[in-house]
């Protein structure tokens, strides 16, 4: 999912019809999908099966993955990023997690599951450019390919059988499903989660750009600025963690921590024309974000009821998505009128909302 990340903003520009609007639709098409099939997906599996599902949207990455392979425009690139994003199998993937593990054991396998999403993302932005620089992204789509054929494999040779199930019965209607969207103890975190990604897609539209052409990084050594930033970040997420665990001001730090992640981009913004500047930046916004990315969840099932957990991470899951879509689509508008300086103000001024709505919430009485 996220071997694009680092490089589409550079491969963007090399294609003939390039634009930053639409290359902003190239970034954000996929999240816009996600968030349309996310809940269908969910619901789908409730009724013929989860492998089935999963299969189904594994095939349609792998269509997407194709198609990008073989795109000369970046019109086909997006049309490619939309179809992967067709396959919303997040959803079912929990569910299936849910069906083979003990009570006793799911919480420590989600945790698994979470953490190797971390993990595929670092190791994305290390090895992208360096796959860039050997295979180009047509070669990227291809892994990707391969990868989307390989969970497959793993699907049916190594995942256990499923549970027989007797229909949908359980599933939750949509009118459940806006109920639980609107509750204004949930709300707050659904718009956090939709920030953060509105936040880090609008980011890397143009860090790229501004590493290869203000900086005079090739794109082939951005692998090693990311692995330097995140390896110092881990300096900075350790003690919000464990300060998290231990402080009773631990919604003073969440408050922190998001307004720590608009002075990063506001850094970005003011001065990223010294390489200082933006290592000091990045290690700062890695710092927040990875705190940021697993907090949010832990909120959200702490402030659900047990019995609507499941459907408010659904919710949760499409408001991740939207602001991937949001993020690409404002993104892009922004860097055709303002450049690189406005796609990192205007994540700046998201992240002040959101700090501003987050201690609005948190400053309210406890009932």
């Amino acid at each position: 999912l996220f071997l694009p990340l680092p490089v589409l903003a550079l491969y963007a520009r090399s294609l003939p019809d390039y634009s930053p609007q639409m290359f902003g639709v190239a970034m954000g098409a996929y999240g816009l999908t996600q968030a349309i099939f996310q809940l269908p997906f969910g619901a789908w599996s409730d009724r013929i099966g989860r492998k089935p599902l999963i299969t189904a949207g594994l095939a349609l990455f792998a269509i997407g993955s194709l198609i990008g392979a073989l795109a000369h425009s970046l019109v086909w690139v997006a049309i490619a990023r939309a179809v992967q994003g067709v396959g919303a199998v997040s959803a079912a993937v929990t569910a299936l997690l849910a069906d083979l593990t003990r009570s006793e054991v799911r919480t420590r396998a989600m945790a698994i599951v979470g953490i190797s999403i971390g993990l595929s993302f670092v190791a994305a932005l290390v090895l992208a450019p360096v796959l860039d620089a050997r295979i180009g992204v047509p070669g990227i789509f291809v892994v990707m390919l391969g990868l989307a054929l390989a969970g497959i494999a793993v699907l049916h040779l190594a995942v256990p059988a499923e549970p027989e199930r007797h229909g949908g019965a359980d599933g939750r209607t949509l009118r459940e499903l806006l109920q639980i969207a609107v509750r204004g103890d949930l709300a707050w975190l659904y718009f956090g989660i939709f920030a953060l990604h509105f936040i880090v897609t609008s980011t890397f539209m143009s860090v790229p750009m501004v590493m290869r052409d203000e900086l005079a990084i090739p794109s082939a050594e951005h692998s090693k600025v990311y692995l330097g930033v995140f390896l110092a970040s881990i300096i900075g997420t350790v003690p919000l963690v464990m300060r998290t665990d231990r402080s009773a001001g631990a919604g003073a730090l969440f408050l922190w921590a998001i307004l720590l992640l608009g002075l990063s981009e506001a850094l970005l913004g003011a001065d990223h024309l010294h390489l200082w500047a933006v290592l000091t930046a990045l290690t700062l916004f890695f710092a927040v974000f990875n705190y940021l990315e697993a907090r949010l969840p832990a909120l959200l099932t702490l402030a659900a009821g047990q019995a609507e957990r499941g459907a408010a991470l659904g919710v949760f899951s499409v408001a991740q998505t939207l602001g991937i879509a949001a993020g690409g689509f404002v993104g892009g508008r922004l860097l055709a009128v303002f450049g690189n300086p406005g796609v990192f103000w205007g994540s700046a001024v998201m992240a002040v909302f959101w700090a501003a709505l987050a201690g609005r919430t948190l400053g309210r009485p406890a009932k």
